[in-house]
């Protein structure tokens, strides 16, 4: 089948909210005690973001060059991050209610951004109230069937034991495979709960009425408003028909709405045209701190996420390269490939500069690659200041608007400059990928014209080592061409006369710990001493971001 997804995203840069750390409004009443903006996070605090907060700062976004939104849980729950939704049809009043969304919305839309919801569908809570009515009624309860129940208990009359006292915290640092699998809670709770965790009864996604209920939930918010979802550990819900349906319920109401799933692995099965638009790109996104991150990784903050210490260490350029070219041209279609979500970290991981030891320049390497690789970037809230945390709660600090001392003026200059950049050229967005070197800690690849992705073509250079370096890329499309330095704050300078392609090939010299990107020009035909007969000019030559 053809896989088609959404166009927008291709041109999109994102921008994730964790809505109670992002800002905070004095037009949404607060019904009580709050922590101190400025003071450390903590797991079960409250700091007051809301909706409105993020609608007053909508041009600080537009300025950055934002596009659109995607935002954690916004439903009502009684916890800070929301995915223990109790009302899946109500935004929360402590983030505004509707009103607030309905007000954002209209002003993100006004200014072009799109917005993309949190959808946690696998699970609900202890408070969701059909969870709610089988606590209070016990097997008299028409809900019974919409949750994984111990049945021979209810019917005994045994109380459900959603409130244990011997609880252990989530260590995510080891989450044994048994505690993933959620079984053990059946008999230790009277119901399945995801991670064996009491606060989320999982749903019972093969009830035909709990089906529907949740795909009603889909299309409402949608037709609401919101161009898409993402959608929170979606393999945990193993019918892929569940899937197939929630994607025809929701491209009906808006062909353009963009579902992206969280899934940490490589995965293509499950993105096939059929059910998702596309993945959280979790493995582009361990290959560019890997790499990027190299000898400044700190390995006692890695250890904190099970998942991290399993996939992030030190490789050299070839190792990157090949891992890149992989998801690229060999796990998905071009039309999922153009709109993966390209992240350096998120809500469920440590803050990408805190990984790497506080090293701002592993960051600003990063922030260049997700800015130009193939894919959808996706700025979690703050790294563009370089915000540090680590593991959950450290992750999750507010935004510091009133302490501006603390924001890293260079990264955030960067980031801006490296956006601009992304639109000014289509190939950034839509062009052909080929790696042109790759030795040592320094890589280049050329991003080149196709049909849809006029201009020049470019070509990202990047050194991660200690050492300035002569990279000699391999690029016979652009011979007969000059690269010349595209300039922006945080990029490496080049000589004001650029770089000759001769025979096919360039030398630039790139200092250590930075980034240069290269723009074709063709020389004049006086100038012109390219001896390939073959010679094309590369605005006629190149495949789709996926084709070699």
């Amino acid at each position: 089948m053809t896989i088609e997804t959404p166009d927008w995203v291709r041109d999109a840069v994102f921008y994730q909210i964790f809505p109670d750390r992002f800002a905070r409004s004095e037009r949404v009443r607060k019904p009580g005690h709050l922590e101190p903006w400025d003071s450390p996070p903590t797991v079960h605090g409250f700091k007051g973001g809301d909706l409105l907060g993020v609608a007053e700062h909508l041009d600080y976004l537009v300025d950055l060059g934002v596009t659109a939104l995607y935002f954690n849980p916004i439903f009502q729950s009684a916890s800070n991050h929301r995915y223990h939704t109790y009302d899946y049809l109500a935004v929360d009043p402590l983030l505004g209610g509707d009103a607030a969304l309905r007000e954002l919305l209209d002003a993100a839309h006004a200014r072009g951004l799109r917005v993309v919801l949190d959808g946690v569908f696998n699970h609900a809570s202890r408070g969701f109230w059909p969870f709610n009515h089988v606590m209070e009624t016990g097997a008299a309860s028409p809900y019974r069937e919409w949750f994984y129940f111990d049945q021979e208990a209810l019917e005994a009359g045994r109380p459900v034991r959603a409130f244990p006292e011997d609880l252990r915290p989530l260590d995510t640092a080891a989450v044994p495979d048994e505690q993933r699998r959620g079984t053990a809670s059946l008999h230790a709770y009277g119901y399945r709960a995801w991670w064996d965790l009491p606060a989320l009864p999982k749903l019972n996604t093969d009830n035909p009425e709990v089906r529907e209920y949740l795909f009603g939930v889909a299309e409402h918010w949608i037709r609401f408003g919101a161009d898409g979802w993402r959608l929170d550990v979606a393999l945990e819900i193993t019918d892929e028909t569940f899937w197939q349906e929630f994607r025809r319920r929701v491209k009906a109401v808006n062909p353009e709405a963009y579902i992206v799933a969280e899934v940490w692995h490589e995965e293509p099965r499950y993105l096939q045209g059929d059910q998702y638009d596309a993945y959280m790109n979790y493995p582009l996104a361990a290959a560019i701190t890997s790499f990027t991150g190299a000898d400044h990784l700190d390995r006692r903050v890695l250890r904190q996420h099970f998942g991290l210490d399993a996939t992030i260490s030190p490789i050299d350029a070839a190792e990157f390269a090949r891992r890149v070219e992989r998801g690229l041209f060999e796990l998905y279609d071009p039309a999922v490939v153009a709109v993966q979500l390209n992240l350096l970290g998120t809500h469920d991981t440590p803050r990408f500069v805190t990984m790497c030891s506080g090293d701002v320049a592993s960051l600003r390497l990063a922030t260049v690659l997700q800015m130009t690789l193939p894919g959808a970037p996706s700025i979690y809230y703050g790294d563009e200041i370089a915000m540090a945390g680590e593991q959950d709660p450290g992750s999750r600090a507010a935004f510091p608007w009133d302490w501006p001392q603390y924001w890293d003026r260079s990264v955030l200059d960067l980031v801006r400059g490296t956006i601009a950049i992304r639109r000014r050229y289509p190939v950034l967005r839509r062009g052909a990928y080929r790696t042109v070197a790759a030795w040592g800690g320094a890589m280049a690849f050329l991003r080149a014209p196709v049909e849809g992705a006029a201009g020049p073509a470019l070509v990202v250079v990047i050194n991660a080592g200690d050492a300035e370096i002569p990279l000699e890329l391999d690029v016979p499309e652009l011979a007969g061409h000059r690269l010349h330095g595209v300039e922006s704050p945080g990029l490496a300078a080049i000589p004001a006369g650029g770089v000759e392609v001769r025979d096919g090939r360039a030398t630039v010299t790139v200092p250590p710990r930075s980034a240069a990107i290269l723009r074709a020009e063709a020389l004049p035909v006086t100038e012109n001493r390219s001896t390939d007969p073959d010679y094309r000019s590369p605005a006629t030559t190149g495949t789709p971001a996926a084709g070699r």
